[in-house]
Order: C-alpha cells, then sequence, then structure tokens
C-alpha cells in the first residue's frame, strides 16, 4: 500500500491547491453505521467532509451491505468490479476507502483498480498533517503518520534514507531495503517519542502553575461548535471555521469571571469515529488539558442528526484518553439550526442527562445560565477560614494577600484578624504555612 498515501503529506505544500484530487468513496455498511440506523442520514456524508477538508473531490462512491468486511479484499468480487468500471468512467485519481483497512486488503483494491487507495485512518491523518501549526502538533503527526505506515512499508519511505543525509553505513552485508527502511523508521519514532517526552515534561510544569485556577476543557466531535463557544466566552481571537479539524491544537483562555481565582478555559482537538488509535496516542500531550481539567464540557451540535453517534464517539475516546470518569457537563449547540420538529428530540436528551444546557453559541442564546452555573460550581470551590496572626509576623499575612482574597482584617490589640476566602488548594498549604510558622492550630480563631 505504498503510493497510496498522499504524497504531500510527506512534504511541505504550497498554500494554495491547484488540480483538486478526483475519489471514489468504497464503503461497507455493517450494522451499527449510522445511516443503517437513522433515516435521511447520508452514508457518506462525513467521509466526503473529510475528503473535501483534505482538498478531494469525491465524485461517486461504491457501497455494499455486508455483516463485516471482506477479510482479503473489503468488499465482495462484483462491488470491486464496479468500483473500477466507476473509476474509469469518472477519471478518478483515487479510491478512499470509509474505514481502516489492512495492508492486504489495500493491495487487494489496488490491483483491482490501479489507483491508489487512501483509507480512513490515512486521509484522517493527511487532515491533521496539513491544518498542523505548531511544533508539537508537526511533532504528533508525524508520528503517528510513521507508526500507521511501519505496517506499509513495501515499496515506500526509500526517500528516507536520502533524509539521513545519505546514511552511509546504515546497510549491512545482504540487508535488503525494506530492512533498512524499517530500522530508519524505527529509528525516527524513537527520536519523536523522545521529543514529545521532552514537551510533555515542560506541559506538567505549566499544569503545575496552573493548579490554583479553575480549569475547564471544551470537548466534542470534530465541528460541534467548540471554538465558537470559547471565543463567546471568552473573546479570544482564535480561528473558527465551519469545517473538520480546523482546531488541531490546545488553545488556553483566561476566562474572566466573578470569581476570586483564574478560570482557564481550553477548546481541544476534537474527535470522530474510527479517530486512529495512533493518532490518539501521539496526541497524548496535547490532549494533558482535558486529562487536567476540573470539569470537561461536552459540546454536541444538537442539529446533527447522528448527535447519539456523535456523543459515543466522544465518549468512547474520552475513556481512551483516561478522562471517562472526569466531571463532565453536555452542552447541546447550535440551537438555532436546529429543526423544530428535532427540538422534542433535544428536550429528551436534556431530561434525561443532568447538568445540561442548551444553547447556541453563534447566537449566544442560552449562555447565560451555563455560565451562571460555571461561577455556582467556583464558588463551591471556594474555602473559608478565620486565622488571628501575631502583629510580629506581618509577612505572613502579605504572602496571604498574594494567593488568596481577604475579606475582612482587622487590628486587634493581640494579633490581626482575618476573614479569608482562599484560591482552590491553597487553604491547606495556608495552614501548614502557619504550622511551620510555629502558629498553628493557636492561630485558629474561634469563628474559624
Amino acid at each position: 500500500m505504498a503510493k497510496q498515501s498522499f504524497d504531500r503529506a510527506h512534504q511541505d505544500l504550497p498554500q494554495q491547491e491547484t488540480e483538486r484530487d478526483r475519489a471514489i468513496v468504497l464503503k461497507a455498511l455493517t450494522p451499527g453505521d449510522p445511516s443503517e440506523t437513522v433515516s435521511n442520514v447520508d452514508p457518506i456524508a462525513e467521509i466526503t467532509a473529510l475528503a473535501d477538508t483534505a482538498g478531494v473531490d469525491v465524485v461517486d462512491s461504491v457501497l455494499q451491505k455486508r455483516p463485516k468486511p471482506h477479510t482479503a479484499t473489503y468488499v465482495g468480487k462484483g462491488k470491486l468490479e464496479e468500483l473500477a468500471e466507476a473509476a474509469q468512467e469518472h477519471e478518478a485519481h483515487l479510491i478512499l476507502v470509509d474505514d481502516p483497512i489492512s495492508p492486504a486488503q489495500g493491495r487487494n483494491i489496488e490491483a483491482a483498480t490501479e489507483l491508489r487507495v487512501v483509507d480512513r485512518s490515512e486521509l484522517i491523518m493527511d487532515i491533521f498533517a496539513r491544518n498542523a501549526r505548531t511544533h508539537q502538533a508537526k511533532i504528533q503527526i508525524e508520528l503517528a503518520q510513521l507508526k500507521y505506515f511501519q505496517s506499509r512499508l513495501t515499496r515506500m519511505w526509500t526517500h528516507l534514507s536520502r533524509m539521513e543525509g545519505g546514511a552511509v553505513g546504515t546497510r549491512g552485508p545482504g540487508e535488503t531495503q525494506l530492512e533498512t527502511d524499517r530500522r530508519i523508521i524505527r529509528r525516527k519514532i524513537s527520536l519523536l517519542h523522545k521529543r514529545l517526552d521532552e514537551i510533555e515534561k515542560q506541559a506538567n510544569t505549566q499544569n503545575k502553575s496552573r493548579a490554583e485556577s479553575l480549569r475547564i476543557a471544551l470537548v466534542g466531535y470534530t465541528n460541534a461548535g467548540k471554538s465558537t463557544l470559547m471565543k463567546r466566552l471568552t473573546g479570544a481571537d482564535i480561528l473558527v471555521q465551519d469545517r473538520l479539524f480546523s482546531t488541531l491544537d490546545t488553545s488556553t483562555r483566561k476566562w474572566e469571571l466573578d470569581l476570586p481565582f483564574d478560570v482557564l478555559l481550553s477548546d481541544t482537538v476534537g474527535f470522530i469515529r474510527k479517530l486512529p488509535h495512533d493518532l490518539v496516542a501521539s496526541f497524548h500531550a496535547t490532549l494533558m488539558e482535558a486529562r487536567e481539567a476540573d470539569l470537561l464540557l461536552h459540546v454536541i451540535d444538537a442539529s446533527s442528526l447522528t448527535v447519539d453517534f456523535d456523543m459515543e464517539s466522544v465518549e468512547r475516546t474520552l475513556q481512551r484518553i483516561s478522562c471517562g470518569d472526569h466531571p463532565c457537563w453536555l452542552v447541546f449547540n447550535k440551537l438555532d439550526r436546529l429543526q423544530e420538529e428535532r427540538r422534542i428530540d433535544l428536550q429528551h436528551l436534556l431530561a434525561e442527562n443532568e447538568n445540561s444546557f442548551a444553547i447556541s453559541a453563534g447566537t449566544g442564546s442560552g449562555v447565560d445560565l451555563l455560565v451562571e452555573k460555571i461561577v455556582e460550581l467556583g464558588q463551591q470551590r471556594q474555602e473559608s477560614g478565620s486565622y488571628q496572626i501575631p502583629h510580629s509576623r506581618a509577612d505572613l499575612v502579605a504572602k496571604l494577600r498574594q494567593n488568596a482574597h481577604i475579606e475582612t482584617e482587622n487590628f486587634l490589640e493581640d494579633g490581626i484578624h482575618l476573614e479569608v476566602l482562599f484560591k482552590p488548594g491553597m487553604k491547606s498549604r495556608w495552614e501548614s504555612a502557619l504550622q511551620e510558622a510555629g502558629l498553628w492550630p493557636q492561630a485558629r480563631s474561634e469563628s474559624s
């Protein structure tokens, strides 16, 4: 399946696209597919949108209902013949398979059509490669692609030897080109893992500095409106596009709320059905914001015909990144696009799920209630305390002012009496400092 990769995914691309590739979609309709369960769902709508994002025009499709994909050819022999005819008729450049497929399946489809074959995983990784902007995202994409193509090396990656500066001494006596390429890939994978480990260590250090803040992460299916909601809530100047995977890098912004501590809101990469495992693994560092968040806001496109499937896909991915047990509120977005006959379905979803909200991030409808509930949550996280500190330890009081909100401060004859409202996690640290200074528990006020 060597030639089936998008060549441009492995080289720098010009910003403007020239002629777009034409593709035929091949899809095995198996039990559980949304189009088999929900009426009026176009079975190739999502793969078509993915293709458009990757700069490919879908000109036709070949579908086959099957209990499961054929082990060797994905679909039956007759459908492969139909596929070859459609590809010739439309002068297609490639075949898009709306599933992850094995190298053997890819080779057999390629042999039947004499065209490049790109499966769903490869297509998604190509989109990620196109949209990656930061150094971290580019490393993550390259790592995922290398792992994916590692088992598909038949005739590819010989150019990696040239990338290694000639790779003098890399080939031993009798060693095949394939073995050499595999060794080069393993070396590059190891190097990229080390780079990502360094990035994650830096992220961990940054996360520790945010421990006193209320941290909220937006998660959801791709194109559910997370970036639009973040812009609505924080006023952040961030990219908002009606395209799949327009956001890859986690963006964190300070959210000004009526709370005595910082609230940090993060927008994360969107999820999708059949998201490649290697891609999820590579984005471990990027998804750290979701894992470290105090609250997840699961943003859902309420106007989607496949809303239940979208929610299930996100929940499954959250489990994969160890976020399944995180506090999570459901935010049903795009209320302004919801058809009237489907509003009853939304009401059922709201009734079934505690801490769920119906909003339109675009118009602002319903957002005030969401903000109100988040402020209430923040207020519940606050801790209070009453203390009486000797006049001789005014230095401790000065430090307290930097890390907490002092509601009242009275200078009495026997010391400074303080009524304090703490940032999350700060009360125990303050009382430990008093203990180290030999002032605890005697500094405890009667009203504490």
